[in-house]
């Protein structure tokens, strides 16, 4: 791990006020450098590289504005964060378009800029570590259609390159809106029979009668308005793929049929005799819990074993937060791009409202949200007000679920429990469970050196 302090300029012809976020920053352990004004600004980035800028818009000699074009075609990558009084925050929002990451006004207050360059720089390691993800696992497992850097997708990415390759039956577990069919698109385009057919199917969206006509196809006059043969999705799929998608809402009679060609590779056309084999592997999803279905008599506890031979469940992206701000910015490019806006990210402060929502209808719900707000912004950063007004209520709710109150424990217990409870609610990010808390970052830091919570 690269533990290389991050080098923060700070440009900005007041003296004292350059001294005092100075101050602040390298308390937080960063490197500081200091510039006057834009022109000593980008004298010093055409020689040295920063991983960011504080720089005040008015300045006597080269302006900020001025000085983060200069700077932006010098190097587009560095995060310039702008400082202005109340007076020009129409300038600031100029700023804003001129490609400037985030705007304070004048008086700052330090804890808020703090924790702006804090989110940036989690932001950009995030970018940069998925980027390396992606280029170690291309080599042996090409995964360009799915997004996550997360624990609980790189679980999933193991489960994946291991069992892609074989012939075993998989099923895909999870929420609604997860995924999952990119999840089986991913699995057939690295196995051994990527060439040959990959057929789907969507199990729920048609009635059992047919389901079975597309499952099984159908002899000329086997039903009203059969008036030709017809070959079913196993026929089609055969030598290749075949994807069952909500598996889970699978009549008990149709499952039988499904169950026989998983043990024997046969079956018969609606309306015939004659035996059909097939050859065909098995990628099957649901959203519903299957065991729990079993045990309801809902699904055949024979045909649920065959196909979990190598069960793959998808997190929720409410268990997977990290992922976020990565799944955003793709999305962000595929609609902007598709609309025909110039939209070059999110601010810090967008981000984060992001990451404060529960996500009840998953990526799927993400990239909606995106799309929308791809279509309906004005500048070439998505801000906060773009976004829906989503309620912190499920995030709240976490904290909740069990009470710490109990007759006999002592102030201390019960504190540390709630500070516990409030991290695991927000993934350890510490600006969010300070919120949530009522108190400073400081504060909780303090608190969790005193009880020695690891994190």
């Amino acid at each position: 791990m690269n533990n290389k302090k991050k080098k923060i300029l700070i440009v900005d012809d007041d003296t004292s006020h350059r001294v005092m976020i100075k101050a602040n920053m390298i308390e937080k352990d960063y490197e500081i450098f200091e510039a006057e004004n834009g022109a000593e600004a980008i004298e010093l980035v055409e020689k040295d590289f920063f991983d960011l800028i504080i720089m005040d818009i008015k300045m006597k000699k080269v302006d900020g504005i001025t000085a983060l074009k200069k700077i932006k075609e010098i190097s587009p990558s560095i995060p310039v964060m702008i400082m202005t009084a109340y007076s020009s925050v129409q300038t600031a929002v100029e700023a804003l378009k001129l490609g400037a990451a985030e705007y304070f006004v004048k008086p700052l207050d330090m804890e808020t800029v703090c924790h702006s360059v804090e989110r940036t720089f989690n932001y950009l390691m995030l970018q940069k570590e998925n980027k390396t993800l992606k280029e170690q696992l291309h080599k042996n497992f090409e995964i360009s259609s799915i997004i996550g850097k997360s624990i609980a997708m790189l679980k999933v990415f193991e489960v994946l390159a291991l069992s892609a390759p074989s012939d075993a039956t998989i099923l895909i577990l999870g929420e609604s809106g997860t995924g999952k069919e990119l999840i089986a698109s991913a699995i057939y385009q690295n196995s051994n029979r990527k060439e040959k057919p990959f057929i789907k199917i969507n199990c729920a969206a048609l009635p059992e009668n047919l389901l079975e006509s597309e499952l099984f196809g159908h002899e000329k006059g086997a039903f009203t308005g059969a008036v030709a043969k017809r070959e079913g999705r196993f026929e089609l799929a055969n030598s290749g793929t075949l994807f069952l998608d909500e598996i889970g809402d699978m009549t008990l009679a149709t499952q039988a049929k499904v169950l026989r060609v998983l043990q024997e590779g046969e079956f018969e056309r609606l309306g015939g005799e004659k035996t059909v084999k097939v050859d065909v592997r098995i990628i099957a999803a649901t959203n519903k819990d299957l065991e729990a279905e079993v045990k309801e008599g809902n699904f055949r506890k024979d045909l649920f074993f065959r196909l979990s031979v190598v069960p793959i469940t998808i997190p929720a992206l409410r268990e997977r937060m990290q992922d976020i701000p990565l799944l955003a910015e793709f999305f962000l490019s595929k609609y902007a791009e598709k609309n025909n806006r110039i939209i070059r990210g999110f601010t810090p402060a967008a981000l984060d409202k992001l990451m404060r929502y529960d996500w009840p209808g998953n990526v799927r719900e993400l990239e909606n949200v995106i799309e929308r707000s791809a279509i309906m912004s004005f500048d070439q950063l998505i801000k906060p007000e773009t976004l829906p007004d989503f309620t912190n209520a499920a995030t709240a709710a976490v904290i909740e679920r069990e009470p710490v109150l109990q007759p006999g424990r002592s102030i201390k217990d019960v504190e540390k429990e709630l500070i516990l409870k409030t991290l695991e609610s927000t993934n350890n990010n510490i600006t969010r469970a300070a919120e949530l808390l009522g108190i400073s970052r400081r504060t909780l830091h303090n608190k969790i050196n005193e009880y020695k919570i690891e994190m």
